[in-house]
Order: C-alpha cells, then structure tokens, then sequence
C-alpha cells in the first residue's frame, strides 16, 4: 500500500518507501539470537548478508496491538538515527509478518565475548575503547531525542574482528518529552535505573517520568562490568539487585578501580538522575582517563623459523565460538541461500 509522498504506513506503522523491505527478495538461514518476543536469524537481502529480526505478533488483540506499536516505534528510531556505533537499519516491512533487517554483524554480543574470556578480564585499553564506543551510540541517540532504556551487554554487538562494539535492539527506545509522561514498560532490572521501578509497585497502565539519565546509570553498570567481567549484583536474581540498587542504595563495588576510574563510574550511578553526567561529559571523562594510563605493550609475535616443524601459535579461543554455525552448504561458494529450503515464507512456517 502505497501513498503519492512515499510514504507506506498501516496503522501506528509509517515508512518511507526506501526502507521498505521485499519479503520476495528475503532469505532466511540460521537463528543467532532470540528474545522475549523476537527471534533473529543470519540471511540475505538482496545478495547483501543481513540480520534478520522476526518478531512474533503475539496472541491476544491487546498484545498484538502492543508489539504492533513497539516494532512501529522501534523502525522509526533505526531508520532516523545514523552512527558508526549503531548497528545499520537497511529495511523492515510489517506483512506479512513484522521484520526489521539490519547489517550483520559476526562478533557476537558483548555478553558472551565477555563470558567466553572469565574469569580473565579485558585489557583496561581494550574495556575503555568498548565503553567509548557505547558512549558515542548513546550521545549520538540522545542528540536525537530518544532514550534507550535497555543498555545491557546482551544488546551491544561486535564486529567480526572484535575491535568495535555497536548498539542494537531499539525495542524499548522512547523520545523523551518533557511534557509527556512514559509508561513503565522497561529493560533488565539489573540494569536499569532505580527511578524506572522504585517509587511504588506501578499499576498496569500507569505512567511515570523519567529522563535520558536513566541510560547513564545503565551504562556505569556496563562500564562497572567492562572492567571487572563480572556479572553486576552477582549471587543476586534480578529483581533482588532491583530492590537493592532502588531501596538499599547499593550499587557493585568501586573499591578497587583508580581513582579517576571510580569516579566516572560512581557518577553515571548516583541516585539523584540530574547528578549524573550526560553522554557528551562521559566521552570526555573516559577521553582524559585513557590519557592519563601507559600505552598498552607492544605486541611480540613468536619468531618464526622456516622449518617444517615450527609450531605456529594456536587459534584465539574466543573467535571461532563466537561466530555463527555454518552448514557445507553455506561454506561451498557456488551455492546460493535462496536456492536452500528456509527462505522467509518456509522460515516463518517453520518458526511460529
């Protein structure tokens, strides 16, 4: 359906034309994610190798209607918004299922790069990079209105070379308005801010003010997290280190970072939000502190000998775990996916 601006739109749903995805041109391969209410697979979009997002409808009309909005909202913000450390939008259409394509990153989320390195933890100019990366995606959304409200590794993807982090999942992204009040629909509790839960128990409907400093406290507890490669609130499930974060005042250690470290970290968690630093006074922050730390060493390769038994270093462990699995079919180049059963149509029969 189509309108003479350019425009396609069905209900909340309101696309310009450019972003609108064939599903005849969509193939579907194997699944590389899956959430509460959307799975994503690896495929094919115009012989581009893409992300494919899927998600479910859901069941009852005050559900759809709800997923409905969520997925509008969510293609409106990934197709406004532009930064080398958001992961790319490329398209989405809502029939005959809601899809949203991407670029296809190969690094896997920062939670497993994470947990596949415990108990070792990242080397310090490693973890700062990644927290500036994520600061930059995050300055780049609050230029633009919108308020993240699930900041957590699960949805922070690598690069296939693991030297850059991206921002993915805008399923919980709101414009914040000043005027208006937000529902309390929100992220993990173990990362979010106190003042999205903490006042009362909110009933199902009601609204509550926040601002975009909630995303600041959500990325202390990443950055908390970068450093230590520990889960934050450990031996705590998620609804106890909310009651402990929101009622308790507490927050994961900052005994043993440097100064200047603790310091960026304990602002971005303060308990009063207009104390906390914005993303543009966190980059500077992180800026000035890897300015202030030695140079990482220098890399020594092993000397290599020419003989037959020179033993070469092994393959990172981390690297080949963290890539999607691969069927012969998909590694023999003369093979092409729309030519493999699981195209979208098979794909969608197949999954739901």
């Amino acid at each position: 359906m189509g309108s003479a601006n350019g425009f396609f739109s069905a209900g909340e749903f309101s696309l310009d034309s450019k972003w609108l995805v064939d599903p005849k041109l969509l193939f579907v391969g194997p699944k590389i994610g899956e959430g509460a209410h959307a799975k994503v697979y690896e495929g094919k979009y115009k012989n581009q190798n893409v992300a494919i997002k899927i998600v479910n409808r859901g069941e009852t009309p005050e559900e759809i209607a709800k997923r409905e909005a969520r997925f509008a909202r969510e293609v409106a913000m990934m197709s406004r918004v532009r930064h080398r450390n958001l992961v790319k939008f490329i398209g989405a259409c809502k029939e005959p299922v809601m899809v949203i394509v991407t670029e296809l990153l190969l690094g896997g989320t920062l939670r497993k790069y994470l947990l596949n390195m415990r108990p070792r933890c990242l080397d310090i100019h490693v973890a700062i990079g990644f927290a500036l990366d994520i600061a930059r995606a995050m300055e780049c959304l609050h230029s633009h209105g919108i308020i993240h409200r699930d900041l957590k590794p699960e949805n922070l993807i690598l690069t296939a070379d693991h030297k850059t982090v991206k921002l993915a999942d805008f399923g919980l992204a709101r414009e914040e308005s000043l005027t208006e009040m937000m529902t309390a629909e929100t992220g993990t509790y173990r990362w979010m801010a106190p003042e999205l839960y903490s006042t009362v128990t909110l009933r199902r409907g009601e609204k509550k003010h926040y601002t975009h400093k909630v995303d600041a406290y959500s990325f202390g507890i990443v950055l908390w997290e970068l450093i230590h490669n520990r889960l934050p609130f450990e031996g705590m499930s998620n609804l106890q280190a909310a009651y402990a974060a929101a009622f308790k005042n507490m927050r994961p250690s900052a005994e043993n970072l440097p100064e200047d470290l603790a310091l960026i970290v304990t602002s971005c968690w303060k308990e009063d939000p207009n104390q906390r630093p914005n993303f543009s006074q966190i980059i500077q922050m992180l800026l000035h502190y890897i300015s202030t730390i030695s140079a990482p060493e220098p890399v020594i390769l092993p000397r290599m000998f020419s003989s037959e038994n020179a033993v070469l270093p092994p393959e990172s462990p981390g690297t080949s775990s963290l890539m999607p699995p691969r069927d012969d079919s998909e590694r023999n180049p003369n093979t092409r996916m729309e030519d493999q059963p699981g195209g979208f149509f098979f794909c969608f029969k197949q999954c739901y």
